[in-house]
């Protein structure tokens, strides 16, 4: 099909299916091309791709159209998640050329390859992308001839090629809510008032507003009382300068809800260069902008008056902020100071925040005041440290019943009941109350908190409070995700403490130890090292990577561990295998279920030759001891590498020994620190080896540890690392 032809099916399938439609035969292939997204028109009766605006030909190059829909995914370099081509009906691509709409799936566009001069021309070789695909077929109305046509939308979901499985899950969530709202509009500049001559049917569902009662108007009927009258201005200059702007703007569908509205509009030029079209990418991002409830507070608060519409966005700001700050941060105490300041003076003048402990004291306080001196919230919040609530206070009120309590018209003779001492009612006194609001900080069944916030002359209103008791109910959540998340990391400070204690000091022999743990949830793992100093005078060097993550792989790695520690004490020190051996009969005869590799070495003081070593070293699968001599080279010991544990206790493991010089440093580590994204073992090993041989003849461990580590450029599994320099 020629362009030309292209365009007027394009036309009629418009005109048919919207009959208010205006746009030009040849205006809708040319408002296409400037799109900053990539759009296709596939032809269904030949399942070919006809058209691809200036975005698609970037993804595909120059490849001759018309052309199948499996040819075009593959010049793009389109595959599916895990890599595997886009071929065949149920690509997504196939199923809109055969009139079924798409909705939104994602796909992974493969890096452009340097070899190809048509793909690689203008752009660099970065890595993978992720786009969103969502397309319908352009059907025509009853009567009319079908225009045979499908759009197809690529949308780009942000960069996750740093985020785990998890992430990029969620990443993939957030970009189908985005594909399904995006709306496309062109206007026509050339007629009076600029109105609207197409829009695609996600306009029509996101605004409720009907085709035929869009087109032939300019889209400020949109616009409502509070929209952002800056970002207006921004719009119309971008558009009276004929360039590109974006903007975000409130604006109202047609039952009269409102929406945050992000506005991208471009200009379309002709071959003269004459501006013939406006195109709008429009989409709702009211989400990102607050959350549901307090923007259907702020939108109920806008069709009532243009000064309840500005008090309530002040509002939301201040819970977008608070939000922000609440959770920017897992330290009770930087949450308690950050939520005394987000109230004030929004909320009131005056705020005072506590945190409580197990036993109902004050464990915890902040204070901020608009015109109070900082001396006068630090004797306050000294006041009441160590101490549970005074009874009769708001604040133990609010503790026993879980309400919150406002008390209006206070003078000091009302105030004197709610303070402990006199101090404490002449500081408040001094600072002066009229009113005051007690929220309990509530989370979980546990009240962790109280929030109390004071005013000298306006009362609260009703608003008031039901901010300041969703803002204490966020923050309560907040301080309780940090309570369970101290514990939590307490108690794996404290098992990685019992499964990786501090190495023994030992005559002759420096070493260091370095771990990192893979779980986010977690500081411990799988992994472990150890330096046992042997009833003979030898030194044992272990070094191990028990399958798996977590707690259960640390459970496992201790249980390990203990059987090595036992085994190694009694089975001397010249045949390291025979202890391997022993592990491997215990692991399967206990039926532990474990399966693990393990490097096993011990260094014997050479007899007569003071400052000598002789090192015995057997593995278990795995990876192999560095020695770093004493003038700066390196050299892999390639020890042969035996089955590893758990998996036959009837086959053993050599022993291998070698001669080592006083100032040799080994080496050990677990496989996670020569995994690198997108390289295999081999290149990781030399890297390493690399790095260690850079460092130089030294005299401790440290540097050579530390080199080691900092070549770790992701945390796909657990890391450990020991060195230990023989003097």
């Amino acid at each position: 099909m020629s362009a030309n032809a292209q365009a007027e099916v394009v036309a009629a399938a418009t005109v048919a299916a919207d009959p208010g439609s205006q746009v030009p035969s040849s205006a809708l292939p040319a408002i296409l091309g400037d799109v900053p997204v990539a759009v296709l028109l596939i032809d269904r009766g030949t399942g070919e791709v006809t058209f691809a605006n200036g975005a698609a030909l970037d993804l595909a190059g120059k490849i001759a159209l018309p052309v199948g829909t499996d040819a075009w995914g593959a010049a793009a370099g389109l595959t599916d998640l895990d890599g595997h081509p886009l071929a065949g009906t149920e690509a997504p691509l196939s199923r809109v050329a055969d009139g079924n709409p798409l909705a939104g799936e994602p796909v992974r566009l493969a890096p452009r390859r340097s070899d190809d001069p048509d793909r690689a021309a203008g752009h660099d070789s970065a890595d993978d992308r992720l786009l969103w695909v969502t397309g319908f077929p352009m059907t025509a109305a009853e009567g009319q001839v079908d225009a045979g046509l499908s759009l197809v939308v690529f949308l780009p979901v942000a960069d996750v090629s740093s985020d785990g499985a998890d992430a990029v899950l969620q990443r993939l969530r957030d970009g189908a809510v985005v594909a399904t709202d995006i709306c496309f509009t062109i206007s026509d500049p050339r007629q009076d008032d600029d109105p609207l001559v197409w829009v695609n049917p996600a306009f029509t569902r996101v605004t409720g507003y009907p085709f035929d009662e869009v087109v032939g108007r300019n889209c400020r009927f949109l616009q409502g009382p509070a929209t952002d009258q800056a970002a207006l201005q921004e719009l119309r200059e971008g558009m009276v300068q004929r360039r590109p702007v974006t903007v975000t703007l409130l604006n109202h569908r047609k039952d009269g809800t409102a929406f945050w509205n992000q506005l991208s509009v471009s200009p379309v030029f002709d071959g003269r260069g004459e501006l013939v079209s406006f195109v709008g990418v429009q989409s709702d991002v009211s989400q990102r902008v607050v959350a549901d409830a307090e923007r259907d507070r702020a939108f109920r608060a806008e069709t009532t008056a243009r000064e309840a519409a500005e008090q309530a966005q002040r509002r939301l700001l201040l819970m977008a902020e608070g939000t922000g700050l609440l959770s920017a941060t897992l330290d009770t105490a930087e949450l308690l100071r950050s939520l005394a300041h987000i109230c004030v003076p929004e909320l009131a003048e005056w705020s005072f925040v506590v945190g409580l402990d197990d036993h109902g004291q004050v464990a915890q306080a902040a204070a901020a005041h608009s015109g109070g001196s900082r001396s006068e919230l630090d004797v306050l919040t000294e006041l009441v440290l160590g101490r549970a609530p005074h009874a009769g206070s708001p604040a133990a009120t609010a503790v026993a019943d879980g309400v919150a309590t406002l008390h209006r018209d206070l003078t000091p003779e009302r105030l004197a009941p709610f303070f402990r001492t006199a101090d404490g009612l002449r500081l408040v006194t001094d600072l002066g109350i009229r009113s005051m609001l007690t929220i309990p900080l509530t989370a979980r069944g546990r009240t962790l908190g109280v929030l109390t916030l004071a005013r000298s002359e306006d009362d609260f209103a009703d608003g008031d409070v039901e901010v300041a008791t969703d803002l204490g109910r966020r923050a309560a959540m907040a301080v309780d995700n940090a309570r369970l998340y101290q514990q939590e990391l307490s108690v794996a400070v404290a098992l990685q403490r019992s499964l990786l204690p501090a190495l023994p000091e030992i005559a002759g022999v420096t070493a260091v130890a370095h771990y990192e743990s893979a779980s986010a949830a977690a500081a411990v793992g799988g992994d472990f090292y150890d330096l046992i100093a042997l009833p003979d005078g030898a030194v044992a060097i272990a070094i191990g990577d028990v399958a798996g993550h977590d707690i259960d792989a640390a459970a496992q790695m201790g249980q390990l561990r203990g059987l090595l520690r036992a085994c190694a004490y009694e089975g001397g020190s010249a045949d390291p295998g025979s202890v391997l051996d022993r592990l491997d009969r215990l692991v399967i005869g206990l039926g532990l279920g474990t399966l693990a590799t393990v490097t096993y070495a011990c260094a014997v003081p050479v007899v007569g030759e003071p400052g000598s070593w002789r090192l015995h070293v057997a593995t278990a699968g795995h990876p192999p001891l560095v020695w770093h001599r004493p003038d700066g080279t390196v050299v892999q010991l390639d020890e042969p590498r035996g089955l590893m544990i758990g998996v036959d206790a009837g086959r053993p493991r050599a022993t291998v020994s070698y001669d080592l010089p006083a100032g040799s440093t080994v080496v050990a580590y677990t496989d996670g620190l020569v995994e690198h994204r997108g390289a295999d073992l081999d290149a990781g090993t030399g890297a390493l080896l690399a790095a260690l041989a850079a460092v130089g003849p030294v005299a401790h461990p440290e540097p050579l540890c530390r080199t080691a580590m900092d070549l770790v450029d992701n945390r796909l599994d657990d890391i450990a690392c020991i060195g230990v320099t023989l003097h």
